[in-house]
């Protein structure tokens, strides 16, 4: 992001090797004044996450004995999931994107508590944090600090002292004076139970006889930790494996894989060099299903005031600072 407090980053090979020897750059070098940071942490998220992803794989063995109905649920659950993040939280409440009437931010609220990635408060304000201070110790999901640490690690530990400094210092104004955030943050715990766990596994157990077992491991358990691993991939593969077309001095990478699991979002040389688009890349529609539903949403009358980053802006930046390859 032009402005920002980023530092270049090395191949993905050197960075996974750096961070199996433990260290903390990939030139060896400490910078001046950076501040030790011992981790701590908080096993209560270590046991929780554990038996999370354990509970999806052993969800995996019931798919054969779901009703296909019950399928087609977890599915739509988890597009709903994802847009609560892609649509909600990032474009809408962490970059202003796109302005959104009130039922709409009371559904894309609603399925930001399905999501369960903290409140939207807190979910953009880092995420604000994450592109002003992006691979410093600003930064809650520093890639610098390795793929792990990027994708989870980074939640099984107390946040570095910087994270919670400059985050301060960052105006989230318009997050306080939206009274759909403050509704949510205040209700959070009871929402999440409801939209996360709750709904997903009664739907199918009400409406065409699932067991409730079934419901629950595929519509809420699996469907969660899908849905989180492909929040995460985001922080961490499209912060080390693809191409910069945008910009080669920041490590945000163009990658199709992570686009397909977060419906969108892999483009993230591009949506880190231009973070005010409303599509989060230069190619619209194509494999961008968050897109489709914001102009649909237009369609309706329901978001308004899609910002753009213009061709001749795009193609100037490439010739500048992109690495040749788009």
């Amino acid at each position: 992001v032009p402005g920002s407090s980023t530092v270049s980053f090395c191949d993905a090979k050197e960075e996974i090797r750096a961070e199996l020897q433990g260290l903390a750059f990939c030139d060896r070098q400490e910078r001046p004044g950076a501040r030790e940071q011992r981790l701590n942490i908080v096993w209560r998220n270590v046991v929780l996450m554990s038996l999370l992803h354990l509970g999806a794989v052993y969800s995996l063995v019931l798919i054969p004995k779901a009703m296909p109905l019950t399928l087609l649920w977890a599915y739509f659950c988890f597009l709903l999931t994802a847009l609560g993040v892609t649509a909600g939280a990032h474009r809408l409440w962490s970059h202003r994107s796109y302005k959104a009437k009130l039922p709409l931010r009371i559904f894309l609220a609603a399925a930001n508590s399905m999501a369960f990635q903290n409140d939207i408060f807190e979910w953009a304000r880092d995420h604000r944090a994450h592109h002003k201070y992006s691979e410093t110790d600003a930064d809650p999901h520093n890639a610098r600090r390795g793929f792990f640490f990027s994708h989870i690690g980074w939640l099984l530990v107390r946040k570095h002292p910087d994270v919670i400094e400059k985050g301060r210092k960052l105006d989230v104004s318009d997050l306080l004076a939206d009274p759909v955030v403050q509704f949510q943050r205040k209700y959070y715990k009871i929402t999440v139970v409801l939209m996360c766990f709750v709904f997903p596994t009664v739907v199918p157990w009400y409406i065409w006889g699932e067991s409730l077992w079934n419901s629950y491991f595929l519509a809420a358990i699996l469907r969660y930790t899908i849905s989180l691993n492909g929040t995460w991939l985001v922080n961490s593969a499209a912060h080390m494996y693809g191409n910069r077309p945008y910009d080669k001095h920041v490590s945000p990478r163009q990658n199709p894989l992570v686009t397909l699991g977060a419906i969108g979002e892999g483009f993230h040389n591009y949506h880190h060099t231009f973070p005010f688009d409303y599509s989060a890349s230069e190619f619209g529609l194509n494999f961008n299903p968050t897109t489709w539903f914001i102009d649909f949403m237009c369609l309706l009358g329901l978001a308004t005031d899609r910002k753009r980053a213009t061709k001749a802006m795009i193609e100037a930046r490439k010739a500048k600072t992109g690495d040749g390859s788009g």
